[in-house]
């Protein structure tokens, strides 16, 4: 067993033996190594870099996000904010309002330690998206598996994810996990990988009530709503660290499946995701701008099926 508690994922208990369970491959010795880093992403599907941030500068992003808690009523105020342990009464998982003129967060996903890590890799100049996802996961369940093409895919599909906790994350706070070598199974996966979520049929009308009228997706994004028997049917293992600590990241591409563990603690769990890709390629136009038009009418694209 590599796992000494149980772990769970949107509510269901994992399987953590060493056939189905394990840890993600550290590739920090590679970080002044463009070509074996880009070696490595094709062979795993993700890069594993613990360290490479400053944890003065995630520190810093931290507190401007647990002072906006505390002044909001969503910490206990019998400790202390920067430990974030989370109000009773107080629930949620997505906070991505948490980011916006946020110059710390912005500082963390968008200065020039990560900026030149992707120019590295990709050897050219990069953009990133303007939107930032920011994560504030109460106790519950985690992020149901899902890969991202089918929420940004009208743009390069070589575009990177990259996922950052802001403070220690120990397995029972839960964190990122990916699904072991999904990113080669795409012809498996085929008819997922080419939803767009925020793409609609115009001659089906329930359709166009659920996206137009009502602001919804076509389809809900995830792969399943049990992570355990998605595993058993696809393969490979749930890798995730042991304990992700302050100043650690995780890149992935567009079509690893990946989602989240249960927090079992008090706390909260603070996470950002940001995507990045080469300037010279197209972008997703959903998710840029000084204010993108992300899930909203305005993102929604009609044609007839």
């Amino acid at each position: 067993m590599l796992a000494t508690i149980p772990l769970f994922s949107a509510g269901h208990e994992l399987d953590t033996s060493p056939e189905a369970f394990g840890f993600v491959r550290s590739s920090a010795d590679l970080i002044d190594q463009p070509a074996e880093l880009e070696r490595r992403l094709e062979e795993d599907g993700y890069l594993y870099i613990p360290g490479f941030f400053d944890p003065a500068l995630i520190h810093a992003a931290r507190t401007s996000i647990t002072d906006r808690l505390a002044a909001e009523g969503s910490l206990d105020p019998a400790s202390l904010a920067i430990e974030a342990v989370s109000n009773p009464h107080k629930a949620f998982s997505y906070r991505g309002d948490l980011a916006r003129h946020n110059a710390a967060v912005e500082r963390v996903v968008y200065g020039p330690e990560l900026l030149g890590f992707y120019a590295n890799l990709f050897g050219e100049p990069v953009r990133h998206f303007d939107h930032t996802w920011f994560r504030a996961v109460s106790r519950g369940q985690g992020t149901t598996p899902h890969c991202d093409i089918v929420y940004m895919g009208r743009g390069t599909h070589q575009l990177l994810t990259c996922w950052i906790p802001y403070g220690d994350i120990p397995l029972e706070m839960g964190g990122l996990m990916l699904l072991e070598d999904s990113h080669r199974k795409s012809e498996r996966l085929k008819n997922y990988l080419e939803v767009d979520v925020d793409a609609y049929c115009e001659n089906r009308p329930k359709e166009v009530e659920k996206v137009v009228t009502k602001g919804g997706w076509s389809h809900p994004g995830f792969l399943s709503k049990n992570p355990a028997t998605l595993r058993a049917k696809l393969g490979g293992r749930w890798l995730t660290a042991p304990d992700y600590k302050i100043g650690d990241f995780v890149t992935f591409g567009m079509t690893l499946v990946h989602g989240g563990l249960d927090n079992q603690t008090d706390r909260f769990r603070f996470s950002s995701d940001t995507r990045y890709q080469r300037a010279s390629q197209p972008i997703d136009e959903r998710w840029v701008g000084e204010n993108p038009p992300a899930n909203t009418l305005a993102g929604k694209r009609g044609r007839v099926c």
